[in-house]
């Protein structure tokens, strides 16, 4: 443990000043990216056939009794994705995707109940801070919406991003709802909280951020509500001298940030009782 915290604090300054080189999204990797949500979302609706509607409703059967019983003792199941190609890894060139799903479990609570605070995107400063600094509907229309959030993360570096969502609900049955944000613009913030604070030419970002798909999945059922949240990201790569110590930092912050979202969501729809 001390050698690793003297490593990281000999390493720390080059990777910061790596992490603030510009970096672009090339056509290809944007490309291989939209395959992948494609493959993604398609498990997704096989899923739904299957009737596999949590990720843990596809684990083995003594597997998927065990995951239910920790989230009725209060436990979030969290696990790492991976789409894959024709059973290979998909080639992601000049990109990493970040993809990840957890589950946890409210007793009481309701369908409706999680909805509204899911969907209550004008108090997601609220909800969700302090990673969501800014948070606003910007239009609904039946069940479609258009939103703006501003994320700030600080785990490695400081990163502000203003990024924009078109979001699709879609009911299944009375119990289920499947809520789907796909990111349509997403700005590196320069000088945040400044007044000259402004958002980053498209193009010329540092590559924290390319894409970002969310997708809430909520079930009624057993006394209480089940919800899920399954990501899917698109960031740069690394030089391979830091790729090793870097790719596991960013790995457990995806983790630990689908932690708290859940944690905090679950929170949300307690309070609001």
């Amino acid at each position: 443990m001390v050698q690793t915290a003297l490593l990281l604090l000999c390493i720390l300054p080059g990777l910061v000043a790596i992490s603030a080189q510009a970096d672009e999204l090339k056509p290809e990797t944007a490309a291989a990216f939209d395959r992948y949500i494609g493959a993604t979302e398609a498990r997704m609706d096989n899923d739904m056939r299957l009737n596999q509607f949590l990720v843990i409703d596809r684990l083995p059967d003594s597997l998927r009794q065990e995951a239910y019983n920790q989230l009725h003792r209060s436990q979030i199941h969290i696990e790492e994705m991976h789409t894959e190609e024709d059973h290979h890894p998909f080639p992601i060139p000049n990109g990493q995707i970040h993809h990840w799903a957890g589950v946890t479990f409210i007793p009481k609570a309701t369908l409706s109940e999680t909805i509204a605070v899911i969907e209550d995107y004008d108090n997601e400063t609220t909800t969700y801070s302090p990673e969501i600094r800014r948070a606003k509907l910007i239009e609904r229309d039946g069940d479609e919406s258009k939103i703006y959030l501003q994320f700030v993360n600080k785990s490695i570096v400081t990163v502000v991003l203003n990024v924009y969502f078109d979001v699709r609900d879609i009911r299944y049955g009375s119990t289920r709802l499947q809520a789907t944000s796909r990111s349509t613009r997403i700005a590196e913030v320069a000088n945040p909280g400044r007044p000259d604070e402004y958002e980053r030419r498209d193009g010329n970002d540092h590559g924290y951020l390319w894409r970002f798909n969310n997708y809430w999945r909520i079930e009624e059922k057993d006394g209480g509500v089940y919800i899920q949240n399954e990501s899917v990201t698109l960031s740069r790569t690394f030089p391979d001298l830091l790729a090793w110590l870097i790719n596991p930092l960013i790995k457990d912050i995806s983790r630990d940030i689908l932690f708290e979202l859940l944690t905090d969501t679950r929170k949300a729809v307690v309070m609001s009782r």
